[in-house]
Parts: structure tokens; sequence; C-alpha cells
């Protein structure tokens, strides 16, 4: 299914043309009709000599309506740019051409209308010589040019042949299986209710599918489907839509919004493009300008930020970033127009390359400048590689969808930059563009890998007496989401304890003063073991750093804030309290006092530290085992 847009000046024939194409008159309105002028988009549709049905859409010629006319230009396959006999090249011929342009329209049709009006050969070859000079450069430099006359029906059977060939040339529109209708027209239908149409693209809409109108957010189903006034159970790609929704007042609904299956596209408020402002606008464009953004059948107003220049001027390209006053919906690959509210004028346009930049870029920073460029340049797995390095660590259908490429090529890609570790895996599972595994870009994951192991490393040489650094305070120092740092503290196979990390070749090393202050101390615990020195003691004997150490090394078992045992004693110990109470059934404080021949302090201790760690349990004056 494909659709055909008008363009051209106002009044050089383009209703009377599609008029006498479809037989019906794209103007509707009757200020339309009293006005002889198009204020609104108008629609038809036509049947081609070899049987296609395509769409027609009748754009506004006049300036003040070029909104109405970019409303309706965005979604068409061919254009025919339409110029009078009469009159030849005028202000919004140039300015439409420009439009075709930038938007990359690069099938159509140069109809020179209302030959009827010319009786001079000489003349009309003179029209024609400056239409070709005009076209020049452009996108529909060598398209076809046909004569014809509405009135007469002069060279219309040639015009529908050309076109049917020029169609036979383009691409069907792809079926992304993520389809979007940019709403160009709402209104209400007697006994339907409220219907939006709209060109239809990168998927099929059916009955009965539950759509939501972004941005708004509104959620309904699609009662009925048309296309050309046909009740269809499905829409196909690129094809002139009619849909009746239920669950949603027409007063929900404005021009410009988009409907979606849910989950597929979300609306932004900033947009990275790149940007070519036209040779003949009034003066250079500058940073901070406020303009209108033309994008699909929305039209927004933004603020510019230039990137990489100070302006540019006529002619020139470059990269932007557009800061939308209000949220539409965009995906990577979208062209647009952008335009000066006032006075108003055309400026240029181009195509986005992210749609959900995450920040506002710094504007001389040439990492930044060389990210756009893979993104708008690259192979399927330099843009999908760009798309990585611009999320950080995100999952494989986060990428995917990120670059925005067909199923097909993000799976190729996917597989071409892990097996030519351009991108790392985090976790483990099959990775397809729609698998939920954390991917990272090689150089990112050199980065993260960096950090962490600086982090650890400065960490060791802080504090050289610990076995680690607590887990916790590593997430912190890396400000990391805890899925990331969990699968980079897994894939980097570090030493870990129980809430620790350190690096896999870090031990705690004592000095020899440290040394010598160790075995004093321990010979002080061989001498006493069920009455050793306590945890103060231990400090000032042999220092803070030095007996965490030893704690965290496991020589030293502290049971309490104050009583500490020796690794081998405590073992004895718990065996021993475990013996007697197997033994007996029971025991009080006393009984294990007299059994390691110590104070009731050191028993005591012992023993809620046992109740603690859940070995035994205390029943009034006594403890059993658990």
């Amino acid at each position: 299914m494909r659709v055909i847009g008008t363009a051209g000046h106002v009044d050089h024939g383009k209703s009377t043309l599609i008029a006498a194409l479809t037989g019906v008159h794209p103007d509707r309105l009757k200020e339309e009709q009293a006005r002889e002028m198009t204020i609104e988009l108008g629609f038809g549709w036509l049947t081609l000599p070899g049987g296609e049905e395509v769409g027609m859409i009748d754009v506004p010629g006049h300036r003040d309506f070029i909104g109405n006319m970019l409303a309706g230009v965005g979604g068409i396959d061919a254009a025919l740019l339409v110029i009078a006999a009469d009159e030849g090249v005028m202000p919004q011929t140039r300015e439409h051409l420009a439009i075709l342009d930038l938007l990359q329209i690069s099938k159509g049709v140069i109809v020179l209308s209302k030959t009827d009006m010319v009786d001079d050969d000489g003349w009309l070859a003179l029209v024609e010589e400056d239409i070709r000079r005009t076209l020049t450069g452009t996108c529909l430099e060598g398209a076809p040019m046909v004569r014809v006359s509405a009135r007469t029906r002069t060279g219309l059977d040639n015009l529908l042949r050309v076109l049917e060939q020029v169609l036979g040339e383009t691409a069907p529109r792809p079926d992304w299986g993520r389809p979007r209708l940019p709403i160009d027209r709402v209104f209400t239908m007697p006994g339907f209710g409220t219907v939006v149409t709209g060109t239809l693209s990168d998927g099929r809409l059916s009955l009965g599918d539950e759509v939501e109108i972004l941005p708004s957010g509104k959620r309904g189903r699609i009662r009925g489907l048309q296309t050309h006034k046909k009740k269809e159970n499905v829409a196909i790609p690129g094809s002139r839509t009619a849909v009746n929704i239920s669950g949603i007042a027409v007063e929900e609904i404005a021009r410009g919004d988009v409907l979606v299956i849910p989950g597929h596209y979300q609306p932004t408020r900033r947009l990275d493009a790149r940007f070519r402002l036209l040779k003949d606008v009034s003066a250079a464009l500058t940073h901070g300008t406020e303009v209108k953004v033309f994008l699909g059948a929305a039209e927004v107003i933004a603020t510019l930020r230039l990137l990489g220049v100070e302006a540019l001027h006529p002619g020139e390209e470059g990269w932007i970033q557009l800061e939308l006053r209000d949220p539409l919906v965009a995906t990577r690959g979208d062209r647009y127009i952008l335009r000066r509210p006032s006075p108003s004028e055309t400026l240029g346009g181009g195509q986005v390359v992210d749609a959900h930049p995450k920040q506002r870029h710094k504007r001389f920073d040439a990492n930044v400048l060389q990210g756009l460029e893979m993104l708008a340049q690259g192979t399927p797995a330099e843009v999908l590689l760009a798309a990585a390095n611009r999320l950080g660590a995100a999952t494989a259908r986060e990428i995917a969808a990120k670059a925005q490429l067909t199923s097909e090529a993000a799976a190729s890609a996917l597989r071409e930059c892990l097996e030519n570790g351009f991108l790392i895996a985090l976790e483990d599972g099959e990775i397809s563009p729609s698998a939920d595994v954390l991917l990272i870009s090689h150089p990112l994951w050199m980065a993260l890998k960096d950090s962490v192991l600086a982090t650890l490393s400065n960490y060791h040489k802080a504090y050289p007496l610990r076995r680690g650094i607590p887990r916790e305070e590593l997430k912190s120092r890396l400000k990391l989401p805890p899925r990331l740092f969990q699968a980079a503290l897994k894939r980097l196979n570090l030493a870990e304890g129980g809430n620790w990390s350190a690096l896999p070749d870090h031990e705690i090393r004592f000095s020899a003063e440290q040394e010598a202050k160790v075995r004093a101390l321990l010979k002080k615990f061989a001498a006493q073991p069920y009455a050793p020195p306590s945890v103060k003691e231990c400090q000032a004997e042999a220092g803070e750093d030095v007996y965490a150490a030893l704690v965290e090394l496991g020589e030293l078992i502290p049971v309490s804030a104050e009583v500490v045992f020796r690794k081998s004693d405590y073992d004895q110990m718990v065996n021993a309290v475990r013996g007697l109470l197997m033994q007996q059934g029971q025991a009080t404080a006393a009984e294990v006092r007299d059994l390691f021949q110590t104070s009731r302090k050191y028993a005591l201790a012992l023993l809620e530290h046992l109740d603690s760690m859940g070995i035994t349990r205390r029943e009034g004056d006594v403890r059993r085992l658990r």
C-alpha cells in the first residue's frame, strides 16, 4: 500500500488534479470551498493502471498553512510536485521542494499543470528548463516530468503510468512489528465514536488490538479499521488507515499524537539530530534559537542547542540537540523539519539519530560528536555498538531497541559484536535482540574494570591490614546500579568473603614489628586460653589495626564486645559445651564455668554467643542444644 502526496505553490492546481485523478475533491471544508484554497489536509485514493490502489494526500500550498502541509507530507512514499505552466517556479514551490529534499522523499513526478492555459510550446519548454535548474542538487533531480491539464484531462493517463513506474521502484514499507500511526485527523462518526487517521508505519494493526495514544498514555481498543473506506481486519504498513477506537474520547486526542501498541515507544522531550540549514535562509542559526519542530504529524516548540559550532551559516550542516517544550514520539532515523516561529520561515531539517538522549550534551565534547557520527553513519554492528556505548551497561533488548535495527539486523550485529569482543556479556544466558542478559561495550567494560580494581587497590593501600572492602562500601564508592554491581563483581572473579571483596592477590602482611606484637599477644592467649586478654587489652597490646586483622584472618574470635578467644581455643570450647549438653541434656552457666576453670564473665559471654549462633537455647537458668 503506497501513499502519494502533493506539493507546490498555492493555486497551482493541486486539489483540482487530485479531484480529476480520484473523482473526489479533497477540499472538504466550507471555508476551503468558499475561498477555493486548500487549508487543511485532503485525502483520496485512486487505482493505478496495474490495479494497485494508492492513497492520496493533498496539502495546502499557501505559506500561511505550511504547518498543515508538514503534517501530511512526512508519511508519503512519493510526491507530485505540481507547478503551473503559466507561472512556473514560485516561492512555495521552492519551499515545498526544500521540504521534500530535507525529508528525503526521493521518489516523485513533476507535474506541469494548467497546460491548457498556455498555447506556446516554446514557453512550456522554457518553464521546464527553469524547473530542471531548480531541481538540480535536490532529491527530485532527474524525476520524470509530465504535462497535464486537469480541466481538459489531457495527460492524466500518462501521469498514472509514470506514477506507477516510479512507485514500482519504491521499496515497500518494512514491518518491524512495532506499529505507529502519526495522527493527522481526529473526528467522531455517529454510531462509531472516535476515529483517527494517519499513514501507518513500522508494523500492522489488527481488530481488537489494545492501543495507546502517546504522549498522553490514554489506552483503548481497536473497534474498526478502514483503508480507503474499506473495512479491514488488518492494516499494513504504508497504508492510509482510519482507526475506530473504543475507550478514548475524541477530546482526548489531537493531531500530532501517535497511536501505538503499548510497550514499543516512549515520548521524549529531547532529540539528538543531524541538521542542514537551507542555503537561502535569511540569517545564520545560533545556539539557543527557539524553533518549531515538525515530525510525523506533530508540531512542537523547542530550544535548539548547537553542538560543536558556535553558529550554522546558510547551506551548512551540523549536530543539534533539541529541548522540546512538549513531548513527542520519535525514533532513530525519523526525518524532521525546523521552522522559525516568527517571522515564519523554514530553516531546514534532517534526521533523528537518538530519540532519547540521557542528558544535555556538552556542546564541544569530541566524544559526544564522535558518538553521534557513529549512530548516523555506522554499519548495523557500529550502530548497535554506538547504542550500547550511549546506554552504558544495558540488556540486549534495550540495546537493540536503542539501535532501532530490524530483528534480523540486530541479531547479526549482536553476534558480530560478541564474537569480536566489542560487546561483553556480564551475565549468563542465550543472547538475542529480545534477551534480558546484561551487556556492556568493551571500552566501557575496561573503564568499569579499571575503576573497580583501582578502588580496591586504593582501599588496600589505605587499610593494608583489612581482608577487603565491605561490599556495600564498594558499591557506594563505584555508584553502580545493584544489578550491574553484582554482575561486574562476578565477572572480575575477586576474592570475596561473606560481606567483603578484595583483589585476588591481596594478603594481609604484618611488618616485623607487628609480627612481634602478634606473637606476644598470642603467647598470652596460650598462657590462659579460657581467660584470655580482653578486647581492649588486645588492642592496647598489638594495636587496633593488628587486632582487627587477626579477627579478619580468623585467628581471633570475638564472642562479645569484651571477650575474645583464640580460634583453636574457641573451637575446643564449643565442642566441649556440645559434649556436655549431649551427655547431661542441659547445663547451667556455673557448670560451663567449672568445665573450663574460668570466671563467670567468660562462661556467660560464650553461652550468649552460642545462643545467638543457634547452637544452644536458654531455658531459665539452663542451656540445651537446639
